[in-house]
């Protein structure tokens, strides 16, 4: 897999997704879904495009277990944070309550593990990370 395509990928989908987000809320007047609209965008865009960079920066190995580990907790954390807290506030469906929360509780945790797993990989993949 191509780490940074699929990063770019995403991150695209996750811009245009707030960025509507955005617009319909500055055309409809309402701001009861800012936190999702910015939770999109920054975890979202900002996050997925920053991975982006990062793999196509180092030479990070493509069968790292850390990398691999790192990309589809990211994917998985990202869509189940932002769902996840879509779901929470908006409550779609009544008596679904506990689900929306532990759904919204786990993509976060995952999304945590995610940029824990970065961090390790900053460091144990330190020797691919430098200017030369």
């Amino acid at each position: 897999m191509d780490r940074t395509r699929f990063f770019v990928r995403v991150a695209a989908v996750y811009a245009l997704i707030g960025a509507f987000m955005g617009s319909h809320m500055a055309g409809g007047g309402g701001l009861e879904l800012s936190a999702i609209h910015a939770h999109i965008l920054v975890v979202g865009w900002l996050s997925m495009f920053a991975f982006a960079v990062y793999y196509k920066l180092f030479n990070i190995p493509k069968n790292s277990k850390l990398s691999v580990i790192h990309v589809w907790s990211s994917f998985i954390g990202v869509f189940g944070l932002t769902v996840g807290m879509w779901l929470y506030y908006t409550r779609p469906i009544e008596g679904m309550q506990t689900f929306y929360t532990i759904f919204f509780i786990v993509g976060g945790t995952i999304l945590l593990i995610a940029f824990v797993v970065f961090a390790i990989m900053a460091f144990v993949h330190g020797k691919f990370i430098s200017e030369e």
